[in-house]
């Protein structure tokens, strides 16, 4: 391998990342998507933001799962009947 090919893989953006981490529980400066799409598994709402726009909203070092979570506040629209707080099952999804 030139040794070339082997500096850029080592500057290159998802070098930086932390392996092995799924992308709810990383820090929103460390996901290089443009958008950030969070879904409910029961109602089926989803719920995307611009990753420039969360980090303006929630910080830089907020946790996607965190802020997912937040997106998804407004309770969920499929109801099961047996508690009135049941929320949303997030899923974090490719967009």
């Amino acid at each position: 391998m030139p040794e070339e090919y082997s500096d850029a893989v080592l500057r290159s953006p998802q070098a930086h990342q932390r392996a092995g981490v799924p992308i709810q529980q990383r820090r929103l400066s460390e996901i290089p998507r443009h958008i950030l799409r969070v879904s409910c598994r029961r109602c089926d709402r989803i719920v995307e933001i611009q990753a420039a726009d969360a980090v303006r909203l929630y910080g830089p070092h907020a946790i996607w799962k965190d802020v997912g979570m937040k997106l998804l506040d407004n309770g969920c629209q499929q109801r099961t009947g047996v508690r009135e707080d049941d929320g949303c099952w997030p899923s974090y999804e490719h967009p």
